[in-house]
């Protein structure tokens, strides 16, 4: 007689034997940047470009579900496969750009990174001229989180500046300044030193617009001479020596992830823009004046005020020049 069938008396496969399962379906552009093009938002660009090619037939919907296992998936004719995402911090020397495409053929980061054989981007920005900690990975939606003004990474920053901010000039910094791109401020100002006719000071962002330190100080007319970012969240820059990167360890990234985690159940709103001040239209001035004048629109519209009628008996229908 066959025993009974007792799950527990089956034999258990080990980790080894047990089938590997497939990845699940990825939408396109969440796999593009799994595999080193960029963001998220980048991705998206780059598929709206009509660069991306799945079995052979390009795409432009960044929504739609592929398989890399089932499907070849390229990017200007070269196939795309998940790559394990890696971290570094990079201290950029001056001079490199931290664009990943640079038709006149400049230096850039990534070229920093050639031995590691895999798609990296800088996260963030910092311009030509400046120098500092720069994180770089291939982990696209890590990358974005971490650029974004919502989630408070803040960066710090060694600044030079000619001559010596006031006090109220420094306050003015922290209090923000109006750009088109909307309100500028620092959220720390240290001063650290200085230097004949020159000031180092410490200077802590929340967010990270274009130059935006640089355009701060020259607005309070003190032009930066030198601009070394030397913190990015937890990460600090310490004695990485220009040029030279190091993988993130363990530790950094669990900050930066548990930092994003606390920041994010606490979100604050989008930086506030300068207020517009509109000049009323003629239409709506005209308007505003006619406001409770009762008039016909014929007497608003004429150039001399409408006189008040006065009506007087003519001579003529008096009893007296009857009589005459």
């Amino acid at each position: 007689m066959p025993k009974p069938n007792n799950p527990q008396s089956r034999p258990r496969k080990s980790k080894a034997e047990r089938p590997v399962e497939g990845p699940e379906e990825y939408r396109l552009q969440k796999f593009l940047a799994s595999a080193g093009l960029g963001s998220r938002r980048k991705c998206e660009e780059i598929i709206r470009s009509g660069r991306i090619m799945v079995d052979g037939e390009p795409v432009d919907n960044p929504g739609m579900n592929v398989n890399p296992l089932t499907q070849v998936i390229t990017f200007d004719e070269e196939r795309l496969k998940p790559q394990p995402h890696k971290y570094f911090a990079l201290n950029k020397p001056k001079g490199v750009l931290c664009t990943n495409h640079d038709p006149a053929g400049r230096a850039r980061v990534i070229d920093l990174f050639e031995k590691e054989r895999v798609r990296l981007f800088p996260v963030g920005r910092l311009d030509e001229e400046s120098e500092g900690l720069l994180i770089v990975t291939n982990d696209g939606e890590f990358a974005n989180q971490l650029a974004h003004p919502r989630y408070r990474i803040y960066r710090t920053y060694k600044v030079q500046v000619v001559g010596d901010p006031k006090p109220e000039q420094i306050q003015q910094l922290k209090q923000g300044i109006y750009f088109k791109e909307g309100k500028f401020k620092f959220v720390n100002v240290r001063r650290a030193g200085r230097q004949g006719r020159s000031t180092f000071l410490e200077v802590t962002l929340g967010q990270g617009h274009n130059r935006e330190v640089r355009r701060l100080f020259a607005r309070i007319g003190h032009k930066v001479m030198s601009l070394e970012r030397i913190a990015f969240g937890p990460i600090k820059l310490g004695k990485l020596k220009s040029g030279q990167y190091r993988p993130l360890t363990d530790g950094e990234l669990n900050e930066l992830r548990e930092m994003l985690v606390r920041n994010r159940q606490t979100l604050t709103p989008t930086p506030e823009k300068a207020p517009r001040q509109r000049k009323p239209s003629p239409r709506a001035e005209g308007k505003s004046k006619r406001e409770g004048d009762r008039r016909p629109a014929s007497a608003r519209n004429s150039a001399t005020p409408e006189k008040k009628r006065i009506f007087r008996k003519s001579k003529s229908n008096s009893p007296v020049s009857r009589k005459k």
